[in-house]
């Protein structure tokens, strides 16, 4: 194997369902195999979605890439057979012996993925345009009307209500809102 001294993201695969136990071997074998110098980071990329069904929110954690775990090593021999002999693993992505580190751009979509770059989970608003909601508090409380745009990246919905005999369109937080 050719020895690489920089240090680099690598995929690993794992048996479905066992990658927090294949994060946790690694982690194990890397202190008590004095790799701590080569082997710097392992990740189970999960992502947290805030989901918002008939007016009550949950929060859930999914794996981003079930059966895969990453990797932030120097790639050399001895690293190598560190963590392609943790039990759990069944290789790395590459051709054959040879892994394929991923790229800075990968790396950045799946960090921004996963929210390492900003704290605020994903939105998701189970109300699409034409649904009907009811404000439940604010100053608008108690009126109705249809739903015109779902801006879930702001966690907000526009929908119409008649204000003075008028139609209007309000802009409100998810969370105020019921769905009809």
């Amino acid at each position: 194997m050719k020895e690489n001294r920089e240090r680099r993201w690598y995929i690993i695969q794992t048996y479905s369902g066992y990658e927090n136990k294949v994060k946790a071997n690694l982690e194990q074998r890397i202190a008590t195999m004095g790799m701590e110098d080569k082997i710097y980071n392992v990740l189970v990329p999960v992502e947290e979605r805030v989901y918002v069904k008939e007016g009550k929110t949950k929060r859930m954690r999914r794996k981003v890439f079930p059966s895969y775990v990453l990797v932030e090593m120097v790639l050399e021999d001895q690293s190598w057979f560190v963590v392609r002999h943790t039990p759990g693993v069944t290789g790395f992505v590459g051709a054959g012996n040879h892994p394929i580190p991923l790229s800075e751009r990968e790396v950045q979509d799946i960090m921004a993925k996963i929210g390492k770059d900003t704290a605020k989970p994903k939105i998701e608003i189970d109300l699409k345009p034409g649904d009907t909601v009811r404000v439940k508090e604010g100053p608008f409380e108690g009126q109705a009307g249809p739903v015109v745009e779902v801006l879930t990246d702001k966690g907000k919905v526009k929908f119409s209500v008649t204000v003075f005999g008028r139609e209007t369109l309000v802009e409100a937080d998810y969370t105020e809102l019921e769905k009809l």
